[in-house]
């Protein structure tokens, strides 16, 4: 899954992007409104986790304009703003949640992970299919009930496409997943992923859509 994270203050973001990462997430980090805009206008997120009180451009003036363009982005606003009108117009610009700093970071990723659910149209806190289990909660895989080890990119290409069986997704679209702006990526890097995935699980988990990309079948 990838995440845009916008946050002006530099340790804070820096203590957001190691977490973030750690939870085998994709994110880039942008520090101003300005940024922000364009990132949304140009990439494609799982989820945005925003600031508001940004340099160049406000976090509200960000999130008007996401949801003014149509796009159903899920938003979680993490601000220092606390006030109960503050909430109320976060909200009613069209953040999907709203949490006050400082805030527990466990809390946080259990909100990012409801909030991922819900924009794929799961209402569990697992994703399963094919008697394959992915728990974002503790990055537990298993197959019909027996535990299996996916490393943090294998699991980051599988996670779409169990979550939405019978979708296909591009290599860049997998890539997006993988990857956030700073990382190299390699010509092949999905497809080695995949191979991972299968020689784990099964050959015909993620089946091949020839000049189209992968899934995993209904």
């Amino acid at each position: 899954m990838r995440l845009l994270l916008v946050e002006d203050d530099p340790m804070i973001g820096e203590a957001l992007l190691d977490l973030l990462r750690s939870e085998r997430y994709a994110v880039d980090w942008v520090r101003d409104g300005a940024m922000a805009d364009t990132a949304l206008r140009s990439e494609r997120y799982d989820l945005a986790l925003l600031d508001l009180g940004l340099p160049r451009r406000d976090g509200l003036e960000v999130l008007r304009a996401l949801r003014a363009r149509g796009d159903r982005l899920p938003v979680l606003v993490a601000t220092a703003r606390d006030a109960v009108a503050d909430r109320v117009a976060g909200l009613d610009a069209g953040a999907d949640d709203y949490v006050v700093k400082p805030y527990d970071t466990d809390e946080l990723l259990a909100r990012i992970r409801a909030l991922i659910r819900r924009g794929e149209g799961q209402a569990g806190p697992v994703f399963s299919h094919r008697g394959v289990t992915l728990n974002p909660a503790t990055h537990e895989a298993a197959q019909d009930g027996r535990p299996v080890v996916l490393s943090a990119r294998e699991w980051a290409v599988l996670e779409p496409m169990i979550a939405r069986p019978g979708v296909v997704f591009s290599r860049t679209q997998l890539e997006e997943k993988l990857f956030g702006w700073k990382d190299d990526v390699s010509s092949n890097a999905v497809e080695v992923y995949i191979h991972g995935v299968r020689k784990k699980l099964g050959a015909e988990l993620v089946q091949t859509v020839r000049g189209l990309g992968y899934l995993v079948p209904r």
